[in-house]
């Protein structure tokens, strides 16, 4: 079977596996070293350190153990409840810093990519909340621009179920990344195979309507049945979770996509990110390598099926 690491490089997405870093306090440092020194993993994102000296303590692992580092700006903007479209221009503008902090804070760490998300889908004036996201995301390119060359990317949410954002279908997206690339060509769209589900779109559907702008690929799950589950909503519960909507074969479905729009490929290095979050008293570590495990056999079952196509 031909290697997964040759097709794609693996990342995790540190602060939602270990949720008690995620506003940027708890054992930043300690959880990052475990996901460094586990040679399944190429990338990490990571967002918020308050701390300096834990902050420089993670830069000198992460640069020693050669990761290719993102930066997650959307705990930012839901800790902070930051709006890019708010129709409230303090409040956009708001946003806006929030979102220049995180840029220096990427630059810091040495991150090439930074994500973040919409503010949320107003009531009215759906074409009006598009532009002023936009002008905010065109503004936050150029800041992030005159920096260095760090690579923004706005991640597609639900706009109905949890996150409730302006941009939750992924042709939405596509309409504002062809805007925004006017002015940075580098600017590209976050998929989320968890958020599928929540925004109505299958995964062929929506990585082909937005091939030519994905700039960054996470794989998770979520649960949508039952309100009163822990897991509902946008959680990003373990693979196979039960009553969830993805597993292995949508797993395998999502990978087969993104080969078939050439996001992933042989000699290619895209990131392909775990988002996943343990529910109730799960652990951490064990959701991890649960994980792993569940993204090896939907690999199987992509190399399995392509051969007999053949």
């Amino acid at each position: 079977m031909a290697n997964l690491h040759n097709y794609m490089k693996v990342g995790i997405v540190h602060f939602m596996a270990y949720p008690e870093t995620i506003a940027g306090d708890g054992p930043a440092v300690e959880t990052i070293k475990k996901i460094v020194q586990d040679d399944f993993f190429s990338g990490i994102e990571i967002t918020s350190i308050n701390d300096p000296e834990a902050r420089q303590e993670a830069i000198q692992v992460l640069q020693s153990g050669g990761m290719t580092v993102g930066f997650g700006a959307q705990p930012i903007l839901l800790r902070n409840k930051g709006n890019l479209n708010s129709f409230d221009e303090a409040e956009r503008r708001r946003a806006i810093d929030l979102v220049k902090g995180g840029i220096d804070q990427a630059y810091e760490v040495g991150a090439s990519k930074l994500g973040f998300l919409s503010g949320a889908k107003p009531d009215e004036k759906e074409d009006y909340a598009l532009q002023l996201l936009t002008d905010s995301i065109k503004e936050l390119c150029e800041y992030a621009k005159s920096k260095g060359d760090l690579a923004l990317s706005l991640e597609t949410f639900d706009d109905i179920t949890d996150k409730k954002c302006l941009i939750g279908s992924n042709a939405l997206g596509v309409q504002v990344a062809k805007e925004v690339r006017t002015v940075d060509p580098t600017f590209g769209l976050m998929l989320d195979l968890s958020h599928l589900p929540m925004q109505r779109e299958g995964s062929f559907e929506a990585l082909t309507t937005a091939r030519d702008y994905i700039t960054h690929a996470h794989i998770g799950n979520c649960y949508i049945k039952d309100t009163s589950d822990p897991a509902y909503g946008d959680q990003h519960p373990r693979f196979g979770y039960p009553g969830s909507e993805i597993d292995t074969p949508e797993l395998a479905e999502y990978l087969r996509a993104l080969l078939e729009i050439g996001y992933i490929g042989e000699g290619n290095k895209n990131v392909v990110a775990f988002e996943v979050k343990p529910v109730g008293n799960e652990s951490s570590d064990i959701i991890i390598a649960q994980s792993k495990r569940k993204l090896v056999d939907a690999w199987s079952l992509v190399h399995s099926q392509r051969r007999n196509r053949y």
